[in-house]
């Protein structure tokens, strides 16, 4: 009998299971596309039967694995936890019926709500939820749910990891750092905010008990679950890209940590709430200051949406595999990374976090998709500078980055990034945030042993 723990991420673009043993080493990880369905105009779906088959299969796959790959006997799962992106989740009746899709937080349904949000009520949403006001904000996806027939009077938010740990057996909960995000929490007392709640109208009891991350949730009873997951402990570990920060360690309140999946995500640290009018003037420029899966410690999250520029751009080029990105990064890594075309040549727009609409203008000949993608990676530079000179103003300037996420595999990604981020160095694991998961696991086992020799 071996004891391991594992971290489940629910990513944008992928679904990862990894598996750790007790001294935190990665065993395998196992991965499946996000099952989004999409539809016109950039609306895109995901149905909780599909999230729940895709998770089981997973399950099913590390099961398997860890036989044949590791040579374990008898191969046990003591924990496990989830984290996952934020403002996606469902609606879900007292019955546990699920009454809507999963909405993508780049989805650009909710603008009509953006819009119709009364001027007092917007002049002070940003510092009070900390976050932004637009479509990505939770609290404006659950206008238009409520606007297009579903009922959320009587209902319950959950977002995606609570919903799949609930699944799998655990107690309903509103994990806090994800709770965070929706638009829905008064950043200065952490509870639900009773305005938001009076514009959707319903009460209090739409969120499930606010809890921190790496609340013990209870064990696996869900009847699908693999035997190798049978009675693990479950816990919530929260936001994907707040796991990640914290996978090799806390971080510094003067460095960054750079998450880059579909979205890229500059994190400052700070020891607490800032005051209403530094998160009003930081929503003004797209920057969230929310709860941190560290109990107590608030975060600032400014992000870019270059990610999903540069997967759209990957695709319009043609290129869907390992070897061609390669040879892809390796043409941009030829050119210097930088264009040698005219200036203006090319020109790109959409990162803004409020964006998202991939635009290339191409304003003369012999551009070549490394001379694109260069142009992609730079808009991405102007971007981030201009979220930093805004952090910068209320924050100390960072010192150091430590860059992480899928993109990082490429050269040409790191060195363009260098250019504009303080002291970069690159994570040396692939998976950060199942990474990050999995320690929030392996803790449940520590306050387990704890509460044993109490």
């Amino acid at each position: 009998m071996h004891s391991l723990v594992a971290g489940i991420d629910l990513g944008s673009t992928g679904i990862k299971v990894l598996v750790a043993d007790g001294d935190g080493r990665t065993l395998l990880v196992r991965q499946r596309p996000t099952p989004w369905v999409g539809g016109p105009a950039g609306t895109t779906d995901m149905l909780a039967e599909d999230l729940v088959t895709t998770v089981h299969t997973l399950l099913e796959d590390v099961s398997a694995a860890l036989v044949e790959e590791t040579g374990l006997a008898a191969p046990r799962i003591e924990a496990l936890a989830v984290a996952g992106m934020g403002e996606t989740g469902f609606v879900v009746a007292d019955d546990g019926t699920v009454l809507s899709p999963g909405i993508a937080w780049f989805d650009p349904r909710g603008r009509a709500q953006v819009d119709a949000l009364p001027e007092a009520m917007r002049s002070r949403f940003a510092g009070r939820t900390g976050l932004p006001w637009g479509v990505q904000v939770t609290l404006a996806k659950l206008l238009h749910l409520r606007d297009g027939g579903v009922p959320l009077a009587g209902s319950r938010w959950v977002n995606l990891p609570e919903y799949i740990v609930h699944v799998l057996g655990g107690r309903l909960v509103a994990e806090r750092s994800l709770t965070s995000r929706t638009g829905l929490v008064d950043q200065d007392s952490g509870e639900p905010w009773g305005e938001a709640l009076e514009l959707l109208g319903v009460g209090p009891d739409f969120l499930p008990e606010l809890v921190e991350p790496g609340t013990p949730l209870g064990e696996t009873t869900w009847a699908r679950v693999p035997e190798a997951f049978r009675g693990a402990r479950l816990t919530v570990a929260g936001h994907d890209h707040l796991v990640a920060a914290v996978s090799g360690g806390l971080v510094a309140g003067d460095a960054y940590h750079v998450s880059m999946g579909t979205a890229e995500v500059l994190l400052r640290v700070v020891d607490g709430p800032l005051t209403f009018d530094v998160r009003r003037r930081l929503g003004d420029a797209l920057i969230n200051c929310v709860h941190h899966v560290v109990p107590g410690q608030h975060v600032l999250v400014a992000g870019v949406k270059t990610g999903l520029l540069m997967r759209r751009a990957l695709q319009l080029f043609g290129i869907d595999g390992a070897e061609q990105r390669e040879a892809l990064d390796a043409q941009v890594m030829g050119l210097g990374t930088r264009s040698g075309l005219a200036p203006g040549a090319v020109q790109v727009s959409g990162a803004r976090n409020d964006d998202g609409v991939l635009r290339l203008a191409v304003r003369a000949d012999g551009v070549t998709p490394a001379e694109a993608f260069v142009a992609v990676l730079r808009h991405g530079n102007d971007e981030i500078r201009d979220l930093v000179a805004v952090m910068d103003r209320e924050l100390a300037p960072a010192t150091s980055t430590l860059l992480s996420g899928g993109w990082t595999g490429m050269e040409s990604v790191r060195a363009v990034r260098a250019e504009v981020l303080p002291g970069l160095q690159v994570s040396d694991r692939t998976q950060d945030t199942a990474h990050g998961a999995a320690g929030f696991a392996s803790r449940l086992l520590t306050a387990q042993a704890v509460e044993l020799t109490d």
